[in-house]
């Protein structure tokens, strides 16, 4: 398990953001060297965690618990084969991109070894928004990417320091639930019925999807996932 590239993004004019300034930093393009990572701030106030990345819209993106980004190099290649178009490295707008692991069927609260310093944990999923659509430029992505079902995982940082492509990744943590990135985004997105199973993932889970849960559980209670 290693990562092919650690991908970053600068601002960039775009049409297809609600951004007010109209820029995005999903553009994210592979580069040399280390880079350093670090936990930056709540989110409307922390950016990305990863130095020298773009995050220009602040409400929806970046923050302690969306520091960083991770899709599979696997995933990029069933979709370039669904698509019929190459997809480099960093075409999700990811800040890693992966090779030997299964991201998307990771466990939130997982944690990952990075390098010789970094520990990420897995917080959550990715849910796809316009300006991936438009950074795409595919017709009703949106709904192809939410039914796939495998949308790459946020991390928030719990160790920081550098990292570079080619540094091997090791589970360090893995939590005794089951509560997986995938069935997350499922339980967020399409089916609303699973929430109350994301309950089981605790703290580690993203304080949003972590919320969204525990008010289902409140009006539904917990049957409503049997």
């Amino acid at each position: 398990m290693k990562l092919l590239s650690v991908n970053l993004g600068r601002p960039k004019a775009v049409p297809y953001t609600d951004q007010p300034e109209g820029l995005s930093g999903i553009d994210k393009r592979p580069v040399e060297g280390p880079v350093r990572v670090s936990a930056p701030g709540p989110k409307g106030v922390g950016g990305s965690g990863l130095a020298g990345d773009a995050v220009c819209e602040r409400r929806y993106h970046g923050g302690d618990d969306q520091a960083v980004y991770a899709v599979a190099r696997e995933d990029l290649d069933a979709w370039e084969r669904e698509l019929g178009r190459p997809l480099a490295n960093g075409a999700f707008g990811e800040n890693l991109t992966t090779e030997g692991i299964d991201v998307s069927g990771s466990l939130i609260g997982e944690r990952w070894g990075i390098g010789e310093e970094v520990v990420l944990e897995v917080t959550s999923g990715r849910i796809p928004c316009r300006t991936f659509q438009g950074h795409m430029g595919e017709r009703g992505w949106v709904k192809r990417f939410t039914r796939r079902g495998a949308p790459g995982a946020y991390l928030r940082v719990i160790k920081p320091g550098e990292i570079r492509a080619g540094d091997p990744v090791r589970i360090v943590h893995r939590p005794g639930h089951d509560v997986t990135v995938a069935l997350q985004f499922q339980a967020v997105t399409t089916e609303r019925t699973l929430l109350p199973r994301l309950l089981a993932a605790g703290e580690a889970l993203h304080p949003e999807a972590l919320a969204e849960a525990r008010q289902w559980t409140e009006k539904y209670g917990a049957s409503a996932a049997d």
